[in-house]
C-alpha cells in the first residue's frame, strides 16, 4: 500500500475509533476523573508538552497519577509522589484513556513511536531521530516487546523498525498485542524506576564516551 494512501486511512481511523472510544468509555472517564480529584485533588489532567510528527511541539494529556511535589513530606522523586492510586491506574493503563483526545485532535495516533520529553530531540543520534517521521502512538511496536523493561537503545530500534514497515496489518497486530501486555501488565517500569531512567542520548553509550 501506498504511503500516502496507509496514512489516510490511518488518520480516518484513528479519527474514527478516538471518537468513539471517547463516547463509550465516558462514563469510566468520569468516574476516574471523580477518583482523581478525590484521591489528590486538582488538576485531574497531567497536560505536558511533548514533541510529535517532524518534531512540533503538543501538549499531551493523561490522567494525574502523582502528588505534588512536597519536600516537607519527602515527596520529591517520581517513586515518592507516585500515589497507590496512580500505581493502578498505570498498571492497567487507564491514565493513557484521555491521550485519545489527543489522536481525535491529530496530535497523536492510536499506532506509532511513544511521544517523548522535548529536552531529548537534541540527543537523538540521526538514525533514532527518525522515529519523529510518524506521528506517535499510544502504543507502538515497543510497548509490545518489553514496555519500559526494554533499553532506550532497543525503544529506538522498534521505533524505527515501525517507521520502515508500517502497515494496516502490522498496526492491527500491535493493536492486538498490547492488549495482550496491558492484560497482563508486562513491563510497566524498568529496574528501579518509576517508569524508564532519563535518556542522555550517545553520551550513555560507553562505546562513544571512551
Amino acid at each position: 500500500m501506498r504511503t500516502n494512501t496507509f496514512d489516510s486511512l490511518k488518520r480516518a481511523t484513528d479519527i474514527a475509533v478516538a471518537g468513539s472510544g471517547l463516547v463509550v468509555l465516558s462514563p469510566l472517564l468520569a468516574g476516574i476523573a471523580v477518583a482523581v480529584a478525590a484521591k489528590m485533588g486538582r488538576p485531574i489532567l497531567f497536560v505536558q508538552e511533548r514533541p510529535g510528527r517532524h518534531g512540533r511541539i503538543f501538549k499531551l494529556m493523561k490522567f494525574r497519577t502523582m502528588a505534588d511535589p512536597d519536600p516537607g513530606k519527602d515527596l520529591v522523586s517520581d517513586e515518592q509522589r507516585l500515589t497507590n492510586f496512580g500505581r493502578l491506574l498505570r498498571s492497567t493503563s487507564l491514565d493513557e484513556l484521555p491521550t485519545l483526545i489527543n489522536v481525535l485532535k491529530g496530535d497523536m495516533s492510536l499506532v506509532g513511536p511513544r511521544p517523548l520529553l522535548i529536552r531529548y530531540l537534541g540527543r537523538y543520534s540521526p538514525v533514532q531521530a527518525r522515529r519523529h517521521e510518524v506521528r506517535p502512538g499510544i502504543t507502538g511496536l515497543a510497548q509490545i516487546h518489553g514496555r519500559n523493561a526494554l533499553s532506550w537503545e532497543e525503544k529506538f530500534t522498534f521505533d524505527v523498525e515501525y517507521v520502515d514497515n508500517r502497515s494496516p496489518l502490522l498496526d492491527c497486530r500491535i493493536l492486538w498485542r498490547t492488549l495482550v501486555v496491558v492484560f497482563r501488565k508486562d513491563g510497566i517500569s524498568a529496574a528501579q524506576h518509576v517508569t524508564m531512567p532519563e535518556f542522555r542520548g550517545l553520551t550513555d553509550d560507553p562505546e562513544v564516551t571512551k
